[in-house]
């Protein structure tokens, strides 16, 4: 117990702090790419893989680990690169994310570093719809790319974004009409799908790409109004793994601020773990939901709107 509250202490102090710690790695060439290491289990030499019949063609095969069968994704052919090589003298990375546990077969893996998400910049404009990059960086003079993992999960296995009958007929008490909801999330394929399952309620959304945008775009808000925001933006559902601000300093930033603090935050986020709860707790959010389920999103919304009706 001592060393699991160690552990959790060390992760915690992250928190609010605007930090993250990336492990990188390489696929096929000289690039480097990072992956946030709260959505890591473990990495291994790659196992022996058992091919999958019809499996989607950047599914290398399954691994059985420790008595479970996991998908193992090739990440250079997912992001439109050659095929991992030699995949018995390669790694893979077992991560969670949605709810689901994969893993990723990479060329090699190399180092922890702790950063700052203020260092961690949107993708270069120009890259286009169609790149797989959710966020670059800068470590040691070289580019470190992070890849839109939800979006490659979105291609292998696409999610459906409807809302249940019962759930879309759970009465809304507050007056649709008069409020915005602020979404944050720094994935346009996790922005689409939350726009999507939340579409249903009738109330007007403002998407930001990171903290940053968001915190900045309610601030504004409530230098327009005069003071707070509340009754204007009830309710905020923001990612946690976002470039510039990070969706725990935005939760705290926005909990400081008298003019927005009764504003309610959900945190949505592909980060899973046991970590989770002290860090919603630490930051003030008010709730904490694990992407991506239309029908728990949507309840957590009108839960909130109600509270406040």
């Amino acid at each position: 117990m001592p060393g699991v509250l160690d552990s959790v202490n060390q992760r915690t102090q992250l928190v609010g702090q605007n930090r993250l710690e990336l492990l990188m790695f390489r696929l096929s060439g000289r690039q480097r790419f990072g992956i946030n290491v709260f959505k890591v289990r473990e990495v291994l030499q790659c196992p022996r893989l058992t091919a999958m019949p019809k499996r989607n063609r950047v599914v290398r095969g399954v691994a059985h680990i420790r008595g479970q069968p996991i998908s193992v994704i090739d990440l250079s052919m997912a992001i439109g690169g050659p095929p991992i090589d030699d995949i018995n003298n390669r790694f893979i990375i077992i991560a969670e994310y949605n709810r689901t546990v994969q893993g990723f077969l990479v060329h090699g893996v190399e180092r922890i570093i702790n950063i700052n998400w203020e260092n961690i910049m949107p993708p270069p404009k120009g890259t286009g719809r169609d790149s797989y990059l959710t966020a670059v960086t800068e470590i040691e003079k070289e580019l470190v790319e992070i890849i839109d993992v939800e979006r490659i999960l979105a291609d292998i296995t696409p999610l459906s974004t409807d809302i249940s009958e019962e759930v879309a007929n759970q009465p809304v008490t507050i007056d649709k009409e008069a409020i915005t909801l602020l979404i944050a999330d720094d994935s346009a394929v996790a922005r689409n799908q939350i726009k999507r399952a939340l579409e249903p309620l009738g109330i007007k959304m403002e998407l930001m790409k990171n903290g940053k945008e968001a915190l900045d775009w309610l601030r504004q808000k409530a230098d327009e109004l005069d003071g707070s925001v509340h009754s204007l933006v009830p309710v905020m559902v923001s990612d946690v793994e976002m470039p510039v601000m990070d969706g725990y300093t935005l939760t705290a930033e926005v909990k400081a601020d008298p003019r927005l603090s009764k504003l309610h935050v959900i945190l949505h986020t592909s980060l899973s773990g046991v970590f989770n709860q002290a860090m919603v707790k630490k930051v003030g959010a008010d709730d904490f939901i694990a992407k991506f389920h239309p029908d728990e999103l949507a309840s957590a919304v009108k839960k909130w709107l109600n509270d406040i009706a």
